[in-house]
């Protein structure tokens, strides 16, 4: 089968090249037309895939009803478990090692695993909410990595962290990032004592964290500093696995500000009274513009489009910062009116953006509706099987390659072209290819059948081409290439498209028939692998 080479986007159609103007577009509510590409653009853009499931239960739905049931905070889930046998605290297998006391080496490393496994699993599993993808949003944004931190309890309580705020105030889960155990174990928080003060963290906050390194960002070395001087004193507890606060390692001293802040102080304070002076920082730090606006970049180039023009910057950015000042930093306010604006569903920001590793990998899965084992050890090893072929493409959850996180959502001028390049292309096809196939992955396979069976008329060939594209793509393609997958793939050359409704009514009408489902079955793992292996699949 000829596979098109994806990384010219040859056929696909790739926006166009930044550029002043390159939309109007801006936040006013969008009014257009209301259908199952306004529908599905929505889902992959705030969910991993879109699943017929999620479409026809949306269907019945206003953009207004949808936008307000995906950005509905999700419960905690259930932790994960000892799925790897032998641990050297004496955790059980199928019980849950969280609260447990530290273990040895080995059994760190099996429960980091058993964790990268369990996350993966949440995604699979995940609700008809952008919960999920959030707290990839956050992980992405305020960056651990497990083999820094190395205690997968804190790694598991760090996961929750970002999960209670994903969807909530920003400047509390900034505050809460900076005083969990594992951002104090990673960027070094838990060692920052009075004269010798450990700048790590607070570089990190201004830079990466709050205001970032736009060109109206000035913040200088002196509140980097004095950052560090604020957030002296903070320590880790691994017996009870919280953040506690040393008061005989608290600088007391006065920190001073540049005119980036205003020139604000904040007096030292002594005693339990020494751990507010984070409330005194964040203030501080939110008090500056910049904060707004850097989050609202990052929040655009991750859910709309990776590259920010002056047009954009004008009509999107900067009304959105003011929406997601005045209302105190929260999350779902901001995302609401960024998910209901006319930019968001401007065609120029459809089809737009490469998939990420866990936007191909996890959206196939929950797209094809692929059925995992129910029994927790060989459920746990399939996660981690997909987890496993995210990371060979280059998205490591748990571990991105650094604290400003992965390459492909920050990096000018190819942001997400880093994803594809000619050993990461092939991977995405080698999966996608293996699953289809009779051999499936590792005992994971597309169920081809089912995945037509879920669609609104799979006996008409047309209507299941258009329907299947309508999920599997964000790109219009041919009128020729349709009737190409129809005439050649569906109805084996043959010019009557009752040669495949005749096929798929004899399989429905005798599913125990294995010739009949074979009949079909072979067809449709054709036409779903052909699909898959064009350039076209690997846009969202």
């Amino acid at each position: 089968m000829h596979r098109r080479q994806f990384l010219t986007l040859s056929s696909a159609r790739k926006a166009p090249a930044p550029a002043a103007g390159r939309t109007p577009t801006g936040i006013a509510p969008y009014t257009g037309s209301w259908g199952i590409q306004q529908l599905i653009h929505l889902l992959k853009r705030t969910m991993f895939g879109a699943a017929p499931e999620n479409v026809n239960a949306f269907k019945s739905m206003n953009m207004q009803q949808i936008v307000d049931t995906l950005l509905t905070p999700q419960s905690d889930p259930q932790p994960p478990v000892n799925n790897y046998g032998t641990d050297s605290t004496g955790v059980a297998p199928g019980a849950t090692w969280v609260r447990a006391v530290l273990g040895d080496k080995q059994t760190e490393r099996d429960r980091i695993e058993s964790y990268k496994s369990w996350w993966t699993g949440q995604m699979i599993n995940q609700q008809a909410s952008i919960h999920e993808k959030m707290v990839l949003f956050w992980h992405n944004h305020f960056v651990t990595e497990t083999g820094m931190v190395n205690d997968s309890r804190f790694i598991y309580q760090y996961n929750l962290t970002l999960r209670q705020h994903a969807l909530g105030n920003f400047k509390a889960l900034t505050k809460a990032v900076t005083l969990d155990p594992a951002m104090l174990v990673y960027l070094n928080g838990y060692l920052n004592s009075k004269g010798a003060a450990d700048e790590n963290y607070a570089r990190e906050l201004h830079e990466l964290f709050t205001v970032g390194k736009g060109p109206d960002s000035h913040y200088t070395e002196d509140d980097v500093r004095a950052t560090a001087r604020v957030l002296t004193g903070f320590r880790v507890d691994v017996n009870n696995i919280v953040s506690t606060f040393n008061t005989t390692q608290h600088d007391l001293g006065n920190k001073e500000f540049s005119s980036f802040y205003s020139n604000k102080v904040i007096s030292g304070k002594t005693g339990p009274e020494g751990a507010t002076e984070v409330d005194d920082l964040l203030n501080i730090i939110f008090g500056q513009p910049e904060v707004a606006k850097f989050i609202c970049r990052k929040l655009y180039r991750f859910f709309v489009y990776y590259d920010i023009d002056q047009a954009t910057e004008a009509n999107v950015i900067a009304p959105l910062a003011d929406v997601f000042r005045n209302s105190g930093f929260d999350i779902k306010t901001t995302l609401r009116t960024l998910f209901t604006s006319e930019h968001f569903f401007d065609p120029l920001n459809m089809a737009c953006l490469i998939k990420s590793p866990a936007d191909f990998c996890i959206g196939m899965c929950r797209e094809y509706g692929v059925k995992f084992p129910t029994d927790f050890t060989t459920q746990y090893q399939r996660w981690s099987d997909i987890r496993t072929r995210m990371a060979l493409m280059l998205q490591n959850i748990g571990d991105p390659p650094l604290v400003a996180g992965w390459d492909a959502y920050y990096q000018e001028p190819s942001f997400h072209e880093l994803w594809i390049n000619t050993d990461t292309l092939p991977k995405r096809n080698r999966l996608s290819d293996t699953l289809i196939s009779d051999t499936g992955f590792n005992g994971l396979n597309i169920d081809a059948i089912a995945f037509a069976d879920k669609l609104p008329n799979p006996s008409d060939p047309v209507a299941l081409v258009n329907d299947s594209l309508d999920i599997l793509y964000r790109v219009g393609v041919s009128d020729n290439l349709k009737n190409a997958l129809k005439t050649n793939i569906l109805l084996s050359g043959q010019s009557s498209d009752y040669y495949w409704t005749n096929a798929w009514n004899n399989y429905k009408g005798s599913p125990g028939n294995a010739v009949y489902r074979d009949d079909v079955k072979v067809r449709l793992q054709s036409l779903f692998r052909y699909i898959m292996d064009l350039s076209e699949y690997q846009l969202s």
